[in-house]
């Protein structure tokens, strides 16, 4: 199983995207940087820090992977999260609030930004092919298809220990989901805002954790949302041909196969101005079974060729 990538990003208040030119576009608040993007290049992956509104969460971070493996980084740094120009052979990068994470060619994992929680304490992961930042927390999918999580549990979002048969996971501010190799999601933590209503869901190649809801992309391009719809967030039912997903605090972003981006949600600071963008790159296939199983070469080709 390849480590898994993404050409979106949903923050707390900006949205990123990487284009297939490897430049990077940018929506949104740009009060600490975040959105300083504009010279970066040979970019094929891109992360946004994201957290929950509150008053004292407005801050944010941008993350960029280059074909070399090397990182790019802009915005707040006041926990040293933007700390990577040294991190060298890097296949996959998540970033959550004062906090970056990147997988290394050998499966390892590194960590960049604040410890007290707990979230950065990855040093011992091994093996493993995608990750995820909430809030507070920090999870991780093996190649054999297992879990892994560390930080504050306190609502149970690091309790993955039994999850099997994973081929992707994502953070929110209090809960994780996890999509499974037959296209089921699976989820623990915080049950109240409903983001973790998620047992029904069929068919699932691509999903998404935002801070109280969660976004999920089917095999045939439709778009599914469950929690917090306060901004309109969830309302994704009318897209179509939808190849990948981010969910931010309270906005959600769609990857169109044609190259462009939907969104929907809250656009207080513009970070859902990405009508223009285009020419946004789909990454992989977004779906890639931990188990021996492998999907039909036309659902694949439906997802991984934009």
């Amino acid at each position: 199983m390849q480590a898994r990538t993404s050409a979106l990003g949903a923050g707390r208040r900006h949205s990123v995207a990487c284009r297939r030119d490897g430049t990077v576009v940018a929506a949104g608040a740009n009060a600490a940087g975040e959105c300083r993007v504009e010279l970066w290049k040979d970019v094929i992956a891109v992360a946004a820090g994201n957290v929950h509104t509150a008053n004292n969460t407005g801050r944010s971070h941008t993350v960029g992977l280059r074909s070399d493996g090397t990182l790019l980084a802009s915005g707040w740094n006041g926990d040293g999260q933007c700390d990577v120009a040294a991190w060298r052979e890097v296949v996959a990068v998540a970033a959550g609030w004062r906090r970056t994470l990147g997988v290394l060619t050998d499966g390892t994992v590194l960590a960049a930004g604040r410890t007290s929680e707990g979230a950065c304490d990855v040093q011992r992961w091994r093996e493993v092919v995608a990750v995820s930042c909430g809030d507070w927390h920090s999870v991780g999918v093996r190649s054999d298809g297992t879990a892994l999580a560390a930080g504050n549990s306190r609502r149970g979002q690091c309790s993955v220990g039994g999850w099997r048969d994973l081929c992707d996971i994502a953070a929110g501010y209090l809960h994780t989901v996890g999509l499974r190799a037959d296209g089921r999601v699976i989820a623990t933590g915080d049950r109240t805002t409903g983001a973790c209503d998620v047992e029904q869901w069929e068919d699932v190649v691509a999903l998404s954790a935002g801070s109280y809801h969660t976004v999920g992309v089917t095999e045939f391009g439709l778009v599914l949302a469950v929690g917090d719809n306060s901004f309109g967030q969830c309302e994704v039912s009318a897209w179509r041909d939808i190849v990948a997903v981010a969910g931010g605090s309270t906005h959600t972003l769609g990857l169109r196969a044609d190259g462009t981006v939907l969104s929907t949600g809250n656009n207080a600071d513009g970070q859902c101005d990405v009508d223009t963008w285009s020419e946004v790159q789909a990454l992989h296939p977004p779906f890639a079974p931990a188990s021996g199983d492998q999907p039909g070469p036309d659902r694949q080709a439906r997802v991984a060729n934009p």
